[in-house]
């Protein structure tokens, strides 16, 4: 929480003021009960009530004067706690965005969800009662002991029990329910990731009829957070219940030890009202310190999580070189790419998924790469743009190390189409522009054409100006795979890689494509990553991949006529695909 707390530095004024106000508030709430027992002894004792009325009125200017004091309190605590809230969440999504894949992979993507949004709010709520109720409770606290104490010292050994039993009790509950409030935030996190994948999926629940079975599913995960968080309420709920006993108890005490005080004279009616009136305080002050300490322990657990993100250290950064000197940045200029025996595990003590790898890709190449499922051709590519380090050798473009470069001017000159159609919600032009904001709209029909989507494009009711669905709902999948070439087509890259960016479109219209990007003006050093042999057949250089290892390298010809696991790709697919592809 202390690491946690410079976020309130830039709120220095308002954190120092929400104090200030809650004293004002608190001095003006500890002169009442004095004020009420001098109309008892005094003006009503003696029928005098001009006395009574203008004890009245100071009463009444002093709760204005506290009404004031607590209302600048709110305003300041509210100002410090949502600043302070928007600073950590505007600070952990932009850690995120420097995650490599690696540290993404340590983290929930749901996790990651929760703690943006429940953690933070958690937080924030903790600051507001600490810059208001856990000012006004212990000064409120102190100056009803202090004012007892004042009335009555007899009476007031009643709190030398009372106090005692009061802490005490408190903080074996909150001890106890410290690790119930991690277990609650696992639990939510647990909640996000059902909700969040059947959102994402929910077209796949509907057609494979899962729907009773991720009903039950969320329903048992919903259930145990219940579970969970009732368990957590019912120990603190044990705090209220004991509290109002013990104060109960004391008031008692104090009544039965009061009235013997009025009956020998030592201590008068309206002093016994007011030493009652602050031993309330009292014990609700405590009721709240409670209350505040409970959030606070709710509130450690937020924080916790909180750091995990911030102090998480990003696998791949800048270069030190680069960071001191930008001037000096390596740029991409030609496009080669070496592997230079690379190896890579995605853990430290797991199985390499790509084993002693090199090859040279010569600028303007088409590189395919073609393997069985699992045999590490995305893992490949990925170590192009740096989404992943290698564990061993190295990965050089234009003679010089990926490591060296840095990631803005590395990840600038390579287009990357993924797996996952990905788009966002807004027109098709913002999508396209991803590749590159200030495009105009020439540009975009230049991309989209030789992608092979400006004439589904031109369909849509505005063009370039439809708006898309979250993900890009609204379109097929070989429509988003095509908007995905054209936007990494945008940057005018000098490496395009394609992951299987092909596989939602038909076999006449991938021919189109790479056609189009064969007589494109502007010659890239290209990745091909394919399931069909029919699109990897022209290619410059073909890699087969078997288990993680380069199993041959050619062309077509070559690999059909050595490599006996290239031959049997292409005895499966021959028929059919081979006849499209002519």
């Amino acid at each position: 929480m202390v690491k946690i707390s410079r976020y309130l530095k830039p709120y220095w004024a308002y954190v120092l003021m929400a104090p200030l106000f809650m004293a004002l508030e608190v001095y003006m709430d500890l002169l009442q009960p004095n004020l009420m027992a001098d109309i008892v002894d005094n003006g009503i004792a003696n029928g005098d009530m001009n006395y009574v009325l203008t004890r009245l009125l100071i009463m009444l200017s002093i709760a204005l004067v506290g009404m004031v004091g607590g209302i600048g309190c709110v305003y300041t605590s509210t100002v410090a706690a949502l600043g302070f809230g928007t600073d950590i969440r505007s600070d952990l999504f932009r850690k995120i965005q420097t995650f490599s894949f690696s540290n993404l992979d340590r983290f929930q993507t749901s996790s990651l969800i929760t703690r943006l949004t429940n953690d933070v709010t958690q937080l924030q709520n903790v600051v507001a009662m600490s810059l208001a109720m856990m000012i006004r409770s212990p000064l409120l606290c102190i100056g009803s002991i202090i004012m007892t104490i004042r009335i009555s010292p007899s009476l007031a050994s009643v709190l030398l029990i009372a106090l005692p039993l009061t802490i005490i009790g408190t903080a074996v509950i909150i001890r106890k329910g410290f690790p119930l409030f991690r277990q609650v935030q696992s639990k939510i996190d647990r909640v996000n990731t059902i909700m969040r994948e059947n959102l994402a999926g929910v077209r796949l629940v509907k057609a494979f009829l899962r729907k009773d079975f991720e009903e039950n599913r969320f329903k048992n995960a919903n259930e145990e957070l219940r579970d969970i968080a009732i368990t957590a309420g019912r120990l603190m709920s044990i705090g209220m219940p004991l509290l109002m006993l013990i104060t109960n108890l004391a008031t008692v005490t104090v009544l039965w030890l009061g009235g013997i005080h009025v009956q020998n004279g030592s201590l008068q009616i309206g002093e016994l009202i007011a030493f009652i009136n602050y031993l309330v305080r009292i014990m609700m002050s405590l009721v709240m310190i409670a209350f505040i300490l409970t959030a606070f322990s709710r509130g450690k657990v937020s924080a916790d999580r909180i750091r995990e993100v911030l102090m998480e250290e990003p696998d791949i950064v800048d270069p030190a070189e680069s960071r001191n000197n930008p001037s000096q940045e390596p740029k991409i200029t030609r496009g080669q790419v070496v592997f230079e025996n690379v190896t890579f595990s995605y853990s430290p003590t797991g199985e390499p998924v790509l084993k002693n790898i090199s090859f040279t890709a010569e600028p303007g190449e088409t590189v395919a790469i073609i393997g069985e499922t699992g045999s590490g051709k995305t893992t490949l590519v990925s170590l192009i743009p740096r989404l992943y380090d290698p564990q061993e050798g190295r990965v050089l473009i234009d003679g010089v190390d990926v490591r060296e470069y840095s990631l803005y001017n590395l990840r600038k000159e390579i287009g990357m189409v993924m797996q996952n159609s990905l788009l966002f919600s807004g027109s098709i032009l913002d999508n396209l522009r991803w590749g590159d904001p200030d495009a105009d709209l020439e540009k975009a029909v230049e991309v989209a054409t030789i992608a092979q989507a400006h004439q589904f494009i031109m369909k849509t009711p505005n063009g370039y100006d439809t708006d898309l669905s979250q993900g890009g709902v609204n379109l097929s999948g070989g429509q988003k795979q095509r908007l995905n070439i054209a936007r990494a087509l945008m940057k005018r890259p000098k490496i395009l890689i394609l992951d299987d960016a092909t596989s939602a479109v038909d076999m006449v219209t991938e021919a189109k494509i790479q056609r189009a990007l064969r007589q494109w003006s502007h010659k890239c050093t290209t990745f091909i990553i394919a399931q069909r042999i029919s699109s990897v057949m022209d290619a410059d250089k073909i890699i087969v991949l078997d288990r993680g290892r380069i199993a041959g390298i050619g062309i077509h010809e070559e690999l059909l006529a050595s490599n006996p696991l290239y031959q049997d790709i292409y005895r499966s697919q021959v028929g059919k695909e081979e006849r499209a592809h002519a």
